[in-house]
């Protein structure tokens, strides 16, 4: 639980705000370094998701979609606009957002709106989006402020949109980076904070092929 590894919370978001603050507004910036697995993600990313956008009663549809710590916009470039017809972008670091309209290009005519919010205090418009995902960032929120956030990302679907979260796993409990001022949680814990704020699993996956020395890596599709 992060109430036995976070001692301080207006400490614990302060110093995470400052610390992308001075982090390049760059793909090798996103990624802590690692920008050479960008396209890796993207492209298991994209076969995750699409598998939801298929044909079928209950297909995910393909309108809208919203990209949660969304940096400069690697995520929105390369997986969400090649899919959707509109994305909305939020994070909590307004030059990552500035950058972002130079760096998406043409493309980034479809992008509706810039929040640039922390999630703990972001709430997504209801009703109103496909997909909502959520990549490299739960980290950066409480156990409570993260089951708050899916709560409202819950009321924030469409009919048959979803929620994907793909992140960093710890092997057991929740450890603490003080680098960057975020949590690293295990599957367990995740998936109870999940279930905690309403929403069940439909598809877990594993990413393959990145390096062996970082954490495990999982995408959740949930709703």
């Amino acid at each position: 639980m992060t109430s036995e590894v976070v001692e301080n919370e207006f400490e614990f978001y302060s110093k995470a705000e400052k610390y992308w603050k001075d982090v390049p507004a760059t793909v090798d910036g996103m990624l802590g370094g690692y920008g050479h697995i960008s396209s890796i993600d993207i492209n298991s990313s994209r076969k995750f998701l699409q598998r939801f956008l298929w044909d079928g009663p209950n297909r995910t549809g393909t309108t809208r979609a919203l990209d949660c710590g969304a940096g400069i916009g690697r995520i929105t470039k390369r997986l969400l606009l090649p899919l959707f017809k509109t994305v909305d972008m939020v994070d909590v670091t307004e030059d990552f957002l500035t950058k972002a309209k130079s760096y998406l290009g043409e493309e980034g005519r479809r992008v509706r709106n810039y929040f640039c919010c922390g999630l703990q205090d972001f709430s997504p418009e209801p009703n109103s989006y496909d997909v909502i995902w959520i990549q490299w960032v739960i980290g950066h929120l409480t156990d409570n402020h993260l089951s708050d956030f899916l709560k409202r990302c819950r009321a924030g679907l469409r009919p048959n949109g979803i929620v994907v979260i793909k992140d960093n796993m710890a092997q057991e409990g929740v450890i603490m980076d003080d680098v960057d001022s975020s949590v690293c949680r295990d599957l367990d814990v995740v998936r109870k904070i999940i279930r905690r704020a309403g929403l069940h699993l439909l598809a877990e996956e594993r990413q393959e092929n990145f390096p062996d020395e970082i954490y495990h890596v999982y995408t959740l599709a949930m709703r």
